[in-house]
């Protein structure tokens, strides 16, 4: 019985120790688990679509009747400062009263490979980007 409590005791010692050796490279550096918010080479965001689609269902008032959605493909753009990817969205909703107000475009900012925030004035953000159509927009129902 003493054993044991000295083998759990050992264990609770050393469970610390092994973790810290497995954060550890084999140069000597440590690793971080997350990316580092200054790689000039951020990942790709993957799958961007469905995603877009579950957000633009929370995101817009009205996600039943969308017209004239377009998409950009995801490009490097360094916002606020930090490095990520921009996919640019062009579409027209409807209101709740189920009007229309014109289409307007949103720039889409991935940090890291995942959906950050939204650029509702996306400026030079999005000029010169080619369009691309998007009918899993059109189609999102509530």
């Amino acid at each position: 019985m003493h054993l044991g409590i000295l083998a759990k005791r050992a264990t609770i010692f050393l469970l610390p120790i092994a973790l810290a050796a497995c954060a550890g490279s084999d140069d000597g550096r440590s690793m971080s688990l997350s990316a580092d918010r200054n790689d000039t080479n951020p990942p790709a965001p993957t799958e961007y679509r469905p995603q877009l689609l579950a957000f633009m269902k929370t995101y817009l008032r009205n996600p039943v009747g969308v017209q004239y959605a377009e998409i950009a493909e995801p490009m490097q753009r360094s916002v606020d400062g930090r490095p990520g990817y921009v996919i640019c969205l062009r579409f027209n909703s409807r209101e709740i009263d189920g009007s229309y107000r014109g289409i307007r475009e949103r720039a889409i900012v991935y940090v890291n490979g995942r959906l950050d925030h939204v650029i509702e004035n996306t400026g030079e953000t999005c000029a010169g980007v080619v369009y691309a159509p998007f009918p899993e927009l059109e189609k999102m129902s509530r």
